[in-house]
């Protein structure tokens, strides 16, 4: 008498069989059972969503290949299935309680799944699955699953499998009668569909393991366990997630007398002999979705959504929320059906709609908007307008969509500033399809021909203005040389612009040549430039890795420049240095030589400032703040420029800058413009950033004619800048589970956002004010869902907070130096959140379970430089000291 384990390694060494091995003329009897959990990522299985599927599986071999050992058939039969909850539950909140599994799985799905399936097996790997042609995709799906159990090698190494995941890369680890099966699934090769959202910030990470553990038993299987996990990680806020959990487990319950063998020399002869209505189909999963049969029309969808969408609710969370859910029902719609929305509704409702239709980014809905949008009408530019910045702000653009933006712009536009924005929005559309290596595609190579050809050859200010945006946002390296180009010989505004577009490229791209250029501007060796270009230049320096010798060569300078550039320039450095910044380290070798670091240089006088400092500082991401803010001479703002950026260990996203410029102003004052300024035409505006896109700047005033009447007219109501819905993450993805049943992930991020900023003078007071308020709300729904066709279950996860970040700069210029005050502020904020775990049965029958919470941000108040602190206690001083001298 020999164990089975002297068996087992007998089986090794006479080479009978590579593969599991089946005796002639038994038949196993096998309990199996397939198991799903979904739920928060830390959360005990104890407490998921999900369901169970079990049944007996009945295994017998039919044929051997009399030349071959290793080559066989296998015949396997699900029976008695039963579908029950996966955890226990009491009689109320059990979907299942009372019905047969033929309810459940309905009588023909349940006659096809107990339909056998016949695996041809050569040295333990499935080389032909047999089954049924018209058998429906998903009980199809669940055999795939239990069939591939059947693949395994008795020897350790690495092995490319094919199963019902795809083609995937997979090691065994054989250890006597044990083997353990681990398949990597990020390597298996399906058609996979979904997306994920541009910004690596905004979007889902996820981690998928799987193992299988097969104990044997004379060379056959005498159990399997084998669990698969996915977990699904908002990056932005890593408690926020799911996880799905799959798990099947087979094991052997007894052996009986079976059917004898099948006599033939041929496989095909052998299936044909068995049943003729037998093919041979892939082992891959086919994908399958189930329809919804109850789900509301696109308008009707509408009609329940439709009053949080008015423009002065669009600040608050519940807008975002109908946003999102709106996109999600648009990206089922025909192209008929948005039309029919798109036509009906009334001026005030679509832009909004437009937000929608176009942050869906389906075919559908592209054709539909621009079948709706004419831009030959200039009456209709607001909606233009806001078709082009969704478009700019797409999660997942297409070249199509690019095609179509460009076939746009060489057509007839009506506006000229619509005409600007578009093509500042195909420099956006260019950078992302790049980001993911498309920067090869025909749409793209066409469009970055486009800009660059017509930046060379553009003659009026408006057309170069116009083609410099568009590469602001393209960031292409060849438009490099075009950039240093305009920098250094254009006139200020132009020269300014080329020079904020440079800014923006990451600094390895920053060349040698670019830094001699921008050092050249900064210390004006070929030619006068404006000290906002001047101050751009120094940034760049400052933050491309500069030499010892570029920094020693800036802090000599200081002490010889106009007083409020003297001021600002020393902020920069102190900045630098409080706040750690890689040339940190640079500039504290400088500041070691007395001649340039001394009292004389760095005790001048002066308002100008920069400060940079934390919003928030969390384990998933951070967020900084920087407010840099220039004067001329004569007390009148010349620049302020305020940034938030978000970033993790790996990315960085520029979520806003709001930059306010005036010029020129001093003859309104009486004063002396400075030096190099004292031709300048009377100018105001303000430019933004938004998530990483530039936006169409906006002109407060243009010459002193239209200063003087918007004085005279002014309301001191603050100008729109960008106000809209913003589809920020964009998360889908569609997951095989290897017990069967296929899982859906989508994470929707939501942002409704209203961004506006005013600058208002009183000459009476002899004071500025500068306001720049953002109001936002942003919603987060997250939904993982594993539809099996029978029975659903998911869990939905919300987020919403609602606030608003205002930046107030006052200046009182009635002496020098002038007083400052700068204040940035962010109000109360409620945040709340909730997760909805759930079963449902297509009869309607549900289950759910709710947990939430809300709470109250505080509101806060940034510090900025000690130096304003003072600043801000005198002009709020002096203000009611004035008003209570007014009579």
């Amino acid at each position: 008498l020999v164990n089975s384990k002297t068996l087992f390694v007998f089986a090794f060494q006479t080479g009978h069989t590579t593969g599991p091995s089946l005796n002639n003329d038994k038949l196993y009897k096998f309990a199996y059972s397939a198991e799903v959990y979904v739920d928060r990522v830390k959360a005990s299985l104890q407490k998921s969503a999900g369901y169970r599927l079990s049944s007996g599986v009945d295994v017998n071999l039919l044929w051997r290949n009399p030349e071959n050992d290793d080559d066989q058939l296998i015949k396997i039969t699900i029976r008695d299935v039963q579908v029950e909850n996966v955890n226990e539950r009491p009689a109320a909140k059990n979907i299942f309680k009372g019905k047969s599994t033929e309810k459940i799985i309905g009588k023909e799905y349940l006659e096809a799944l107990q339909r056998p399936i016949v695996l041809e097996l050569v040295r333990g790997k499935v080389k032909n699955f047999y089954s049924y042609e018209n058998e429906p995709v998903f009980t199809q799906n669940i055999k795939r699953g239990l069939a591939s159990l059947f693949q395994l090698q008795l020897h350790s190494g690495a092995a490319h499998e094919v199963d019902i995941s795809g083609k995937c890369n997979t090691t065994y680890h054989v250890r006597q009668d044990q083997v353990t099966k681990v398949k990597a699934l990020d390597t298996c090769e399906i058609e996979k569909q979904g997306f994920t959202s541009h910004n690596q910030i905004l979007d889902v990470s996820t981690k998928a393991t799987s193992a299988t553990i097969y104990v044997l038993e004379d060379s056959f299987i005498k159990s399997i366990k084998a669990e698969e996990n996915y977990v699904l990680l908002l990056n932005s806020r890593r408690k926020t997630g799911a996880k799905i959990v799959s798990k099947q487990r087979l094991e052997l319950k007894s052996v009986q007398a079976g059917p004898g063998l099948i006599a033939g020399k041929q496989v095909a002869s052998v299936i044909k002999t068995l049943d003729s209505s037998y093919v041979a189909v892939t082992l891959v999963a086919e994908p399958v979705k189930s329809e919804c049969k109850k789900c509301p029309s696109l308008s009707e969808h509408w009609k329940s959504i439709r009053e949080h969408m008015y423009p002065e609710k669009l600040s608050k969370a519940e807008a975002a929320r109908s946003f999102l859910s709106f996109i999600q029902n648009i990206r089922k719609a025909t192209k008929e059906e948005i039309l029919q929305i798109v036509r009906s509704e009334n001026k005030e409702l679509l832009p909004q709609i437009v937000d929608a239709v176009t942050s869906a980014q389906t075919p559908e809905s592209l054709e539909a908007i621009l079948e709706f949008l004419d831009f030959k009408d200039a009456s209709t530019s607001v909606l233009q307008e806001r078709f082009l910045y969704a478009c700019g702000f797409a999660s997942h653009p297409s070249e199509m969509l690019l095609k179509s933006l460009t076939a746009t712009f060489k057509g007839d536009i009506a506006n000229e500033e619509i005409r600007e924005t578009l093509v500042i929005v195909m420099g956006a559309l260019i950078r992302k399809l790049c980001d993911r290596e498309g920067c090869k595609l025909p749409a793209v190579v066409e469009a970055k021909r486009l800009i660059l050809s017509r930046l060379e050859k553009a003659k009026k200010d408006d057309n170069v203005r116009m083609y410099l945006l568009a590469l602001k946002n393209a960031l292409l390296p060849e438009g490099i040389p075009l950039l240093l180009k305009y920098a250094e010989s254009g006139e200020g505004p132009i020269s300014n612009l080329a020079a904020t577009a440079l800014q923006r490229y990451d600094p390895s791209f920053l060349t040698k040549e670019v830094k001699e250029t921008m050092n050249r501007i900064y210390h004006q060796n070929r030619k006068v430039h404006e000290k906002t270009v001047r101050t751009t230049a120094a940034a760049i320096i400052l933050n491309s890795n500069p030499s010892y010798m570029e920094v020693k060569n800036i802090l000599l300078s200081i002490g010889e420049l106009s007083l409020e550039m003297n001021k600002y320039m020393i902020s920069m450095i102190q900045d630098i240095l409080h706040f750690e910044m890689p040339s940190s380290k640079t500039v504290r070798q400088v500041l070691k030589d007395m001649r340039v670091h001394n009292y004389d240089r760095f005790a001048k006088m002066g308002s100008s400032s920069a400060y940079s400092g934390y919003i928030t500082r969390g384990p998933d991401v951070s967020s900084t703040y920087s407010l840099d803010i220039l004067y001329s001479g004569s007390g009148i703002l010349r620049r302020s420029n305020m940034n938030i950026h978000v970033f993790d260990r790996n990315a960085e996203l520029h979520a806003s800058q709001v930059v306010i410029e005036a010029q020129g102003l001093e003859s309104i004052i009486a004063a002396t413009p400075d030096e190099g300024e004292e031709n300048l035409d009377s100018f105001a505006g303000m430019s933004a950033i938004l998530f990483d896109v530039q936006l169409r700047p906006v002109t407060f005033f243009q010459g002193y004619g239209d200063l003087m009447s918007k004085m005279l007219s002014a309301t001191g109501d603050p100008i729109n800048v960008v106000k809209g819905l913003i589809l920020l993450t964009d998360y889908s993805q569609e997951i095989q589970l290897q017990s069967g049943p296929r899982a859906s992930t989508e994470f929707l991020g939501g942002l409704a956002i209203d961004i506006s900023g005013g600058m208002e003078f009183s000459l009476w007071y002899r004071e500025s004010k500068t306001n720049v308020k953002n109001r936002v709300a942003m919603f987060i729904a997250g939904n993982t869902e594993v539809d099996s066709f029978f029975v659903k279950t998911g869990m939905e996860t919300t987020l919403e907070v609602e606030t608003t970040l205002d930046f107030i700069s006052t200046v009182q210029f009635s002496q020098y130096p002038f007083l400052v005050c700068m204040q940035m502020d962010r109000v109360e904020s409620p945040f709340r959140r909730s997760v909805t775990k759930y079963e449902s049965l297509p009869s309607g029958r549900r289950y759910t379970a709710k947990r939430g919470k809300a709470e109250l941000l505080a509101g806060n108040e940034y510090p900025l430089h000690q130096e304003n602190s003072n600043m801000c206690r005198k002009v709020f001083g002096a203000k009611s000291d004035s008003s209570s001298n007014w009579f």
